[in-house]
């Protein structure tokens, strides 16, 4: 028997970091796996990871948790800097809103109102970023890591060019829709369309639903994206990291250039690239047997080498 979408997930709780509270709930199936937190990507909430692939998720034995970053869906929106807009953002010298250590410590807040002691992390984009540097800040919080559409977590402002297509950049830039709902509708369509493999045929219709069933505001508030992007990482290099360690980047992908998986993987010892066709900047269905396959593929990989130790114990 399918579940209600409204019945799918716990209620919205809340978690606490400073002054920032982050709204996040967790997926009702699947609740006694291993714990699973996702990380979304710049601006957008939580809801825009597919419930089909979370799904997928628990029924591989996860336990799925999601939360909002601040400045993103229910979490704190914090005040306006100078920065006006993403691109402006990478340029500037210094953004005061927060650092790339606060929104690691998040997602510890998350895992901490969770009653999670330590968990899987699979975060998407810049969500990918806050993963790998919540795995450099506090190891023993996190069993596995995946990172996917990401650029390494360890490069901010001007060097993040390298990895990012700039025109698509700019044309999120120049994207104006009206703060509204039905422009926030607007919004989710012209963006996931930006964001969708050429390779195939785009699906408006399932797009403009996805967007009615979220009118996520956050896909056009540059002011919270540039706050986001702007965030600096103080911490060590990613080739630090000696975590079980998958990166998952679409051939397609419109955004962030394939060579920031490839980067990530070469820096991260004994980590496993995994490329995937016909996808963009995004989580097409067609990727969701996929993805699920391969996150849990590491998951297995680390509960295995626990019962070794355990035994050899």
């Amino acid at each position: 028997m399918s579940l209600a979408p409204e019945h799918l997930w716990t209620p919205v709780r809340w978690a606490e970091n400073g002054g920032v509270r982050l709204a996040f709930d967790a997926l009702t199936e699947g609740a006694g796996g291993e714990p699973l937190l996702l990380a979304t990507g710049l601006g957008v909430n939580r809801l825009w990871i597919p419930d089909g692939l979370c799904r997928m998720l628990a029924a591989r034995g996860f336990a799925v948790a999601r939360y909002d970053q601040r400045d993103s869906g229910e979490s704190t929106h914090l005040p306006p800097t100078p920065a006006r807009t993403p691109i402006s953002a990478l340029f500037a010298k210094r953004e005061t809103a927060y650092t790339a250590e606060d929104m690691a410590d998040d997602a510890v807040a998350v895992m901490d109102a969770l009653g999670w002691r330590s968990a899987h992390l699979l975060g998407v984009s810049l969500g990918g970023a806050v993963a790998q540097r919540v795995a450099l800040r506090d190891p023993g919080r996190v069993r596995t890591l995946t990172s996917m559409a990401a650029i390494p977590g360890d490069v901010s402002g001007l060097r993040t060019m390298r990895y990012i297509r700039m025109r698509t950049l700019a044309k999120f830039a120049r994207l104006r829709f009206p703060d509204t709902p039905d422009g926030a509708v607007e919004a989710g369509i012209t963006v996931s369309r930006l964001l969708a493999s050429p390779h195939r045929t785009f699906d408006e219709r399932a797009a403009r639903e996805a967007a009615e069933r979220n009118a996520d505001r956050g896909m056009h508030d540059q002011q919270a994206q540039s706050r986001q992007i702007g965030a600096q990482w103080h911490g060590p290099p990613i080739s630090a990291l000696t975590l079980p360690t998958l990166v998952l980047h679409g051939e397609d992908d419109p955004l962030i250039k394939p060579s920031a998986g490839r980067a990530i993987a070469a820096r991260i010892r004994d980590s496993r690239l995994v490329l995937l066709p016909r996808v963009g900047h995004e989580f097409p269905a067609c990727a969701w047997d996929r993805i699920a396959t391969e996150v849990h593929g590491l998951a297995a990989s680390y509960v295995s080498r626990q019962l070794r130790t355990s035994a050899g114990d």
